[in-house]
């Protein structure tokens, strides 16, 4: 069967893609977020065992890469290039190769780990999508009846892709920079305590540097993605309400708004390019500083026999491996704090109140349906305080094609959620031969609901696997006789596919029409025994009309109907029309009774019919 949307937010809901590029900001529970995220890396435990044994294999040669520069420059500055018969000193020739064998350990230690983040990223990133994913299927309608769906849409994409690069880029520096930097001071402290103090100016000068820039830059990163999250938004408005630009000669003003905009964009981008590119070149003249005054502290250390210039290269090496991790570090904290607060949104759906869930045990034996509905005193709520429905009651029996009419917002939809039990009532009873609905697994409750909505829903695929959506095991036969039933089957078959044509999930290849049509073979092939249509004749010529009508009265016979209508032409033949408003029924009747009862009824038969007449 087919799933239906009801509720204030409406099929599309509100939202838009212009808040996937909202700025991220910093988590309100960093440590319980972080704990969180952790049992995410822990279901990969043995792999980032694996690549912290590969990131200290980095770390390790890159600690020894500078000691074997030492000894190196010590060979050469001693002179002994040579051994007796000419040919390269054995040990300046081992200290060479051992030099090429670290930077080759090196490049290895760092492919493996990468390949070994790579697929340690995506399965976590896996994990994370697949139970968004699956919260959603579990979350009641209202949620997202009153959810912004862009909104929805950025934790799926925008927050997730921030966690996968965040773990993929931070996990790994972060392991090796500890590393590192303490393997980095040691052997400086080893190699001289004297030259480590005129080191040590990098850390004072990289903290002030760092909070100096990004006090500066965060404001306009957050401008630049202000203005482009705005910027999206007026591309998907003209993209999607280009035929009304067009019909409204609006061209210049859209152009002109764009224009202003993408000007802001232009001015944030080029500010926080700035800043952020001021950190480099900053910190590059922080480390050339650190190295002359170790040049200019260790030379004088050399002339006074304090020590060799081996040393002093080596310490070189080992104050340049200090420098760069602590420029980095600001960026990476940046960049956690970015992907926490992106994993705490998503934590916030996966905690979200999800529909109640069936605690009812079928046996299997249960009779088929007969189609009796009763509403016993039902009242609905949206928002608490303001009541869509209010002490209805009314009963159906099997086999009855009922009506709803009334004015827009009345609780024509609302009563049709109440029956799929998109929604349950907030006092009262809604009974399915003579069981409340609560009673019935969701499951076996919707099976039994053939479902035609007035916003057709299509899905990329094929025209054939969109009509057997409901019921995927139908075959080729069944989908083309349902097709022909409901009035579809010439179109389809003058397309270039046939029934194989693909069809975009906008539908946009079809005519709205032709969509409706889709749709009511599409409820016609799950031969349920309840009909629920809404405005299922709505973007259908009065000819084509006529023909779903007459499929529509094949299809119904024998089954409950619940026909939702403001065209009241086509619900003249209902056995019963119930008039919904001020949140009950005002007036329930045949086409000819509430004609002669003279009511709201007869006053929108005559409204519709004069307008007619002045057309």
């Amino acid at each position: 069967m087919m799933a239906g949307r009801g509720g204030p937010g409406g099929p599309g809901g509100p939202g838009g893609w212009a808040s996937r590029f909202a700025p991220g900001q910093k988590p309100k529970n960093f440590k319980g977020v972080l704990r969180r995220l952790l049992k995410y890396y822990l279901t990969e435990k043995w792999t980032f065992l694996i690549i912290l044994v590969f990131v200290l294999g980095h770390a390790a040669v890159a600690l020894m890469v500078p000691m074997q520069t030492r000894a190196v420059i010590r060979q050469l500055e001693a002179g002994t290039i040579y051994d007796a018969a000419g040919g390269m000193d054995p040990i300046l020739r081992l200290a060479l190769m051992a030099l090429v064998l670290c930077y080759l350990g090196g490049w290895l230690s760092d492919t493996l780990q990468g390949v070994a983040m790579a697929g340690a990223t995506q399965r976590i990133v896996w994990r994370l999508r697949t139970g968004l994913f699956g919260k959603f299927q579990k979350l009641p309608l209202e949620f997202f009846d009153t959810t912004l769906h862009g909104d929805l849409m950025s934790r799926v994409t925008n927050d997730i892709d921030n966690i996968s690069t965040t773990i993929a880029a931070v996990t790994t520096q972060l392991m090796s920079v500890g590393i590192i930097l303490i393997g980095s001071f040691a052997m400086m402290l080893r190699l001289s305590p004297l030259l480590t103090l005129a080191a040590a100016i990098v850390i004072p000068l990289t903290a002030l540097l760092t909070r100096f820039v990004a006090r500066r830059s965060r404001p306009a990163f957050i401008k630049q993605q202000r203005s482009l999250g705005q910027l999206t938004g007026i591309m998907e408005e003209s993209f999607t309400g280009l035929q009304i630009v067009r019909a409204f000669n609006r061209e210049t003003h859209v152009t002109e708004q764009y224009d202003a905009v993408n000007q802001d964009l232009q001015d944030a981008s080029t500010q926080a390019q700035i800043w952020s590119g001021i950190m480099m070149p900053f910190m590059s003249v922080i480390s050339n500083l650190v190295f002359a005054c170790i040049a200019g502290f260790g030379g004088l250390l050399a002339i006074r026999g304090l020590a060799d210039v081996g040393t002093i290269a080596a310490f070189i090496g080992y104050a340049r491996q200090l420098a760069m991790p602590l420029g980095n570090l600001s960026a990476m904290y940046n960049s956690l704090q970015s992907a926490l607060a992106g994993a705490e949104r998503v934590f916030e759906i996966m905690d979200a109140g999800e529909e109640i869930p069936d605690n009812i045990e079928t046996d299997g034996q249960r009779p088929p349906l007969q189609g009796r509905i009763e509403f016993r005193n039902v009242d609905f709520h949206y928002v608490p305080g303001r009541p869509v429905l209010e002490n209805v009651s009314f009963t159906v029996e099997p086999g009855q094609t009922i009506a709803l009419v009334g004015q827009t917002g009345a609780g024509k939809t609302t009563i049709v959620n109440l029956l799929s039990r998109f929604y349950d009532p907030v006092g009262g009873q809604v009974l399915l031969d003579g069981r409340d609905l609560r009673d019935y697994k969701r499951a076996d409750l919707r099976r039994a609901f053939a479902v035609v909505l007035q916003d057709t829903c299509l899905f990329t695929d094929t025209v054939r696997n969109n009509i057997r959506y409901g019921r995927p095991q139908a075959t080729d036969a069944e989908v083309e006789a349902a097709c022909v039933e409901a009035e579809a089957d010439a179109f389809i078959r003058r397309l270039p596919e046939g029934y194989d044509t693909m069809v975009q999930g906008a539908g946009s290849s079809l005519s709205q029409g032709q969509r409706q049509l889709m749709a009511i073979a599409r409820a016609i092939l799950c031969r349920a025994p309840l009909l629920i249509l809404d405005e299922a004749t709505s973007s259908v010529d009065t000819r084509t009309e006529q023909r779903i009508q007459r499929a529509m009265l094949n299809l119904s016979r024998g089954n409950t109907a619940f026909v939702i209508a403001h065209r009241l032409s086509t619900i003249r033949h209902a056995d019963r029309i119930l008039v919904v408003e001020g949140g009950g029924i005002a007036e329930s009747g045949t086409h000819e009774d509430l004609l002669a009862l003279g009511g709201v009824y007869a006053a929108m038969v005559k409204a519709q019919v004069e307008g007619l007449e002045v057309h």
